[in-house]
């Protein structure tokens, strides 16, 4: 199908110096290893959602195009390279992400956890969104997680889950509400978010009604993106969703009660995060 002009994305020319800092500190990101078509925007602002872990990762998603294989050993060191990079590029609001990792006890928390321990040393005043894995459901670690202090916590149900043997076959749609549902109850005072892609096939009742689910887990934040094939490996496009009707899915999902609701073509989970949390924040205090 013929890219539609709604989803074509400007050229950046300024994004050299991101990469510098991010090669400087051998990092990777999910906007690299993810062909994220918004990464001529977010590097040239600078912004970038560092991808943890390792780039390897343990599972086989049919939209992501990160490479799947047997991951090497931790990284211990990691954690500070990203927090230096951060103040480097002068962040006050940064995303950590990570590859699935099956491989490890604990599905990488105390990597996840030393790494916002880490910004919170070298960056006192930056504000930190989490991006994590389902950690197979290990409440342990999403507790482990939590506690580190992040000021959102993120997990992704991707799609509807009509469509998950074929878009994430390794993963599970009651358990990723279930992370959502147990990180509010550990700590209602940070914020969740959930995100999905659409034009995968599925109809727009079945997006309502994800929708409905992570409101009934009180989940706080939510976006909705177009599904773009990262390449020719990846599942084909279905349809290209026009943007009337990702409107229409933000007000809906606001009338459901989300706190802030991100629904339009390019939208991706870290796309313009900090919108979120300021929003939540402006609104608590207007209140």
């Amino acid at each position: 199908m013929r890219l539609p002009e709604w989803v074509k994305t400007k050229s950046y020319t300024e994004i050299h110096n991101t990469k510098r800092i991010l090669r400087t500190y051998r990092l990777s990101t999910v906007c690299e290893e993810a062909r994220c078509p918004n990464i001529g925007e977010c590097y040239s602002k600078p912004a970038a959602t560092f991808l943890i872990l390792g780039s390897k990762c343990t599972r086989n998603c049919g939209f992501c195009s990160v490479e799947s294989s047997a991951p090497g050993s931790l990284d211990h060191e990691e954690p500070t390279r990203v927090a230096m990079a951060a103040r480097e590029m002068g962040l006050s609001y940064l995303i950590i992400t990570s590859v699935t990792r099956d491989d490890l006890p604990d599905g990488g928390a105390e990597h996840f956890a030393a790494t916002v321990h880490a910004v919170r040393k070298h960056i006192p005043h930056a504000k930190i969104e989490v991006l994590v894995p389902d950690f197979k459901g290990n409440i342990d670690s999403i507790m482990k997680v939590l506690q580190s202090g992040p000021d959102v916590f993120g997990h992704n149900v991707e799609t509807v889950p009509r469509l998950y043997p074929t878009v994430r076959p390794q993963a599970d749609y009651l358990r990723s509400l279930e992370v959502l549902r147990h990180a509010k109850g550990i700590a209602p005072q940070i914020h969740t978010k959930s995100g999905l892609m659409i034009g995968l096939g599925e109809t727009f009742d079945e997006v309502i009604e994800v929708l409905e689910d992570l409101r009934e887990k009180k989940c706080d934040f939510v976006t909705i993106g177009q599904y773009l094939r990262p390449s020719k490996m990846n599942l084909p496009i279905v349809e290209y969703v026009r943007p009337e009707t990702f409107e229409k899915l933000r007000l809906i999902a606001l009338d459901m009660g989300f706190s802030y609701a991100a629904s339009a073509p390019l939208v991706r989970s870290s796309l313009h995060a900090e919108s979120a949390f300021e929003f939540e924040s402006e609104r608590h205090v207007r209140i």
